[in-house]
């Protein structure tokens, strides 16, 4: 098999921890809500703002992953 394919996998194995991350962050985001709901804007907004961060990630994962197929040594 080709060392390039075997890292491009790794590369786009970023998207599973983002996903995993994302899940746990939204299960805590509606515990916090169920326990104070009068903070649920602000809640929202850090939620938004941590998903968004870890969207971020899984696509930088993705572009490796997708240079490192396209371009090959």
């Amino acid at each position: 098999m080709d060392l390039v394919a075997i890292a491009a996998a790794i590369a786009a194995l970023t998207g599973m921890g983002a996903g995993i991350g994302i899940s746990i962050a939204t299960g805590k985001a509606v515990e916090a809500v169920a326990r104070q709901p009068e903070a649920g804007g602000r809640i929202m907004q850090l939620l938004l703002l941590g998903g968004a961060l870890a969207e971020a990630t899984a696509i930088y994962g993705l572009l490796v992953a997708i240079m490192l197929i396209m371009f090959k040594p």
